[in-house]
């Protein structure tokens, strides 16, 4: 035992215990010699409507404190919800990066799980809800569980907080964690794989595992008002092109892919919860690996991140996304207007562009609706389809928003709007990239979360100009005085 090693804190999932880790604990006491006092496995309440994820990385931090041996830098072991939990305890101090040295993530709720809202249900309280009779029998986590949903606010925001950070809190160099992320390619069987949906381990989207996160913020408004707000120089511009309403486009600045692990063709097997209950020989050599690797390179004088790389190039992500046919990609949009407002009520669509304009369907086939905030929505594509075979030409692409405010006094206005003449107040928005453009910007890639922010322009509407809007008149003249 090296006693330079840094001990092992294991965060468990959603409506889980930390007995779940016994598998997990035996294989690192066989392969790596680890003993009981380096390996520190934690139990938090999830099943309480009151508690959210917030509360439990604040939990954490002072389970931290009170722990002997955990003062100084650690590694972190965790499944599912774990990470969220890991995530905001790392988000809440950016001085925390440095004791966090390594963060293993099994099947990480990175950006939620598609049934978090079935969990909410009166059927999700009887199958997952606290079983114990008490002041809170038969809750099931609410919070928890709303900022689980897709397209959650909370993930949204943490995401700000942590992946586009500064200082960065993930830059693949010594004073951040290095992070290592796998997510099974296998489903639930028997009774449980009626909960089963198309790209999951059964409960998390593989394409929502990993931190190969991109944000983008395209301006919609009519008069260009975002752009025109954060580019002084536009301030004056007579019209905003194009190519000036993508007023933010940023990526996680180092490349945290999923690693995805089992062969269904061979018929191995890993869904969600087998991922931790009987992991492949495999993935236990992938893990071995990352320990081991990153730990070496911290010898004197040898550079901190060649482990990392090592390893990376070892485990070799991309190579293990073609064993699937299906190549997901996960899009989060929020719409808002140039006042910052939600828009709640929308419809977005894409087209290719080639000789003439396709829609891609397969686009909002499966979108999920934030339920706290329906301005929050989720779209998850199989991309395979939709990008150019090797060698040949991309197609352009066009992105459609058509905006409903509900009331004919109101209307979204969007660049090349036009008016939906079946309801008085929606109006659409587009804007397009032509093939060169989208190629440069790898709008599609396959395993990756994409968040958007669209931004449209809400104004009152007026059938005359020279007359006041029809939502505020002025009353007639008051009769003159006898």
């Amino acid at each position: 035992m090296s006693g330079a090693r840094n001990p092992i804190v294991f965060v468990h999932g959603y409506s889980d215990q930390g007995k779940s880790w016994e598998k997990w604990c035996g294989l690192l006491k066989a392969r790596l010699g680890y003993v009981d006092p380096e390996l520190h496995v934690c139990s938090y309440v999830s099943l309480d409507n009151g508690v959210s994820i917030k509360d439990i990385a604040e939990a954490f931090d002072g389970a931290l404190s009170a722990r002997a041996g955990l003062d100084g830098p650690f590694d972190a072991i965790v499944h599912s919800t774990g990470m969220l939990v890991v995530r905001a305890w790392l988000a809440a101090d950016p001085q925390r990066c440095a004791r966090l040295k390594r963060l293993v993530a099994f099947a990480p709720a990175t950006f939620g799980s598609p049934l978090a809202k079935e969990g909410r249900s009166w059927l999700g309280a009887i199958f997952k809800g606290n079983k114990e009779i008490g002041p809170d029998f038969l809750e099931a986590g609410d919070r928890i569980l709303l900022e689980l949903e897709l397209a959650s606010q909370f993930t949204w925001r943490l995401a700000e907080q942590d992946f586009f950070a500064t200082p960065p809190r993930y830059d693949n160099g010594p004073d951040t964690p290095w992070v290592f992320v796998f997510c099974g390619t296998g489903e639930y069987r028997g009774l449980r794989e009626i909960v089963n949906k198309p790209g999951t381990d059964g409960t998390v989207r593989r394409a929502g595992c990993g931190m190969n996160v991109r944000m983008i913020e395209l301006d919609l408004t009519q008069s260009g008002v975002i752009a025109r707000r954060r580019d002084p120089a536009l301030a004056a511009s007579a019209e905003i092109a194009q190519r000036d309403r993508v007023v933010a486009d940023k990526w996680l600045n180092v490349g945290i892919p999923v690693h995805l692990v089992g062969d269904p063709a061979a018929g191995e097997n890993v869904d969600h919860a087998s991922i931790l209950s009987n992991p492949p020989a495999e993935l236990v050599d992938l893990v071995v690996d990352a320990l081991t690797m990153t730990e070496a390179a911290t010898a004197p004088g040898g550079d901190p991140a060649a482990g990392y790389r090592d390893w990376l190039a070892k485990a070799d992500a991309a190579a293990r996304f073609r064993r699937l046919d299906p190549q997901y990609q996960q899009f989060i949009v929020h719409a808002v207007d140039e006042r910052g407002d939600p828009v709640s009520d929308y419809h977005l669509q894409l087209f290719r562009v080639a000789a003439t304009a396709t829609q891609i369907e397969a686009f909002d086939a499966d979108v999920a609706v934030y339920s706290g905030d329906a301005s929050y929505r989720c779209f998850h594509v199989d991309i395979a389809k939709l990008v150019a075979p090797p060698g040949g030409n991309p197609p352009g692409l066009v992105i459609r928003l058509i905006a409903s405010s509900g009331t004919p006094y109101v209307a979204y206005l969007g660049y090349g709007y036009e008016a939906d003449q079946t309801d008085p107040g929606a109006w659409d928005a587009s804007l397009e990239f032509d093939a060169t453009a989208l190629a440069t910007a790898e709008f599609f890639r396959p395993y990756t979360t994409t968040l958007i922010r669209l931004y449209i322009e809400r104004q009152v509407v007026t059938s005359d100009r020279v007359k006041p809007p029809d939502l505020l008149s002025w009353d007639p003249s008051a009769p003159p005085m006898v």
